[in-house]
């Protein structure tokens, strides 16, 4: 009865080291002080992608600082949809500690002040049933994924927080 004691500890120990790198390096690839926290994917209304008269910017992704005590430039960040739609923060934005920014589509003035970055285009972005949003640092790595559906609830618009990195 020991030897099967102590061969079921060394394979459980075998397991757990097999799986403790994996979880790991999952976290490392997501250590980021920024995260998605919600998006309003389908604006109200019907939608119009006119630059004069449309609804784009009622559509918008919302970005946090997570962070109890680094504040965060977003210029260099990306973000991406499922299909490879992109917009690239090309300019200082400052997330202080707790601080968020939405990212509106069509045509405004950005404004920390605010928590506003505009995307300058008209047209829209997430899709109205679901999407997955990618949130890249300026070196490439993945900070943060963000996945929706029609169906389901989101904390800050009206989709689901189906996984985060």
């Amino acid at each position: 009865m020991r030897t099967r004691s102590i061969l079921a500890a060394a394979v459980t120990a075998g397991t757990l080291a097999a799986i403790v790198p994996a979880a790991s390096a999952h976290a490392a690839e997501y250590n980021s002080a920024l995260k998605v926290r919600g998006i309003q994917y389908d604006a109200p209304g019907r939608d119009s992608n006119s630059c004069s008269s449309g609804n784009t910017d009622e559509e918008y992704l919302t970005v946090k600082n997570y962070s109890s005590s680094a504040t965060v430039n977003l210029k260099g960040y990306v973000v991406k949809d499922a299909v490879g739609n992109r917009f690239a923060f090309t300019a200082n934005h400052y997330l202080q500690p707790g601080d968020y920014i939405k990212l509106r589509g069509g045509h405004g003035t950005d404004s920390d002040a605010k928590n506003v970055v505009y995307r300058d285009n008209c047209n829209f972005l997430w899709n109205n049933d679901k999407d997955t949003i990618y949130l890249y640092k300026p070196s490439g790595s993945r900070a943060d994924v963000h996945s929706y559906t029609k169906r389901d609830h989101d904390r800050d618009g009206n989709g689901y927080i189906g996984y985060h990195g």
